[in-house]
């Protein structure tokens, strides 16, 4: 894991976020970089280049959030991309190659009420890469104890569980599988895929109606520093997905979330 990007967003929450990524890089030995995209329209007649002028703006706002936290001995570079964010996001990946996404809860909403704002929810919902989720206030520690969630040991996507291998390996952490029967399980879904069971220090079976609820009921026990969720059609989420912002009293998380593409 060599290249990790940073959205960053307008709240106050966006120099604790960049902090624990650069942070978490130091670590690994991983490149940081700070990322925003933007979008101007300029009317019909305007002399001036709108589109420049925000670009220096977008650019000037990275610098200055930058020079705010503690960039420790991580190499760090500035990406401001003029489009929507999810198609910024596949440029940024096909020109440098994106290992992990590392994004704040909340990039550019203050709304107490959401757990998962409008651009986190983008990108854990549309993004093909993998999305490490920062709650607010979070400060970087080595992660020990993940618990990882799932109603079905089937991972048809290549790779899928590489960002889940790094971390483990490289913090060794213990990795406490949590196979979920809802009810509409198969014999199937109950097989693990050989990289789960490499992984696995525990594994537990339990009949929940949904991996969500499975969450809550065993989060307690195996107090995990990292949750980590697959993002599938038949996966955790599977109604949250529908939209673009999750609110707290649909979902929260109190430690980091690794969302892993499954399928």
């Amino acid at each position: 894991m060599k290249h990790i990007l940073v959205p960053i967003g307008s709240t106050v929450s966006a120099q604790n976020t960049l902090q624990y990524a650069i942070d978490f890089a130091s670590e690994i030995d991983a490149k940081v970089f700070v990322f925003r995209a933007y979008n101007a329209k300029t009317k019909a007649g305007t002399m001036v280049n709108v589109n420049s002028i925000i670009g220096r703006e977008t650019n000037l706002y990275l610098r200055t959030l930058v020079s705010s936290v503690n960039v420790k001995n991580v190499d760090i570079k500035l990406i401001a991309s003029q489009g929507s964010l999810i198609d910024s996001v596949e440029a940024v990946h096909n020109e440098i190659g994106v290992d992990l996404i590392i994004v704040g809860t909340k990039s550019n909403s203050i709304k107490e009420e959401l757990f998962l704002g409008n651009t986190a929810g983008k990108l854990a919902k549309m993004s093909d890469l993998s999305v490490l989720v920062i709650p607010e206030a979070y400060t970087f520690k080595p992660v020990t104890n993940i618990l990882v969630a799932f109603k079905s040991g089937i991972i048809k996507r290549k790779n899928a569980l590489k960002p889940l291998q790094f971390i483990a390996n490289k913090f060794t952490s213990s990795v406490n599988l949590l196979l979920v029967k809802t009810p509409n399980y198969t014999e199937e879904d109950l097989v693990l895929n050989e990289g789960l069971k490499n992984l696995q220090s525990t594994l537990t079976v339990t009949e929940n109606a949904t991996t969500f609820q499975a969450v809550l009921e065993h989060s307690k026990t195996h107090n995990p520093d990292l949750l980590c969720v697959f993002r599938r059609k038949r996966g955790f989420f599977k109604k949250l997905w529908e939209k673009s912002t999750i609110l707290k009293e649909e979902f929260s998380t109190t430690v980091p979330l690794l969302i892993l593409k499954g399928k």
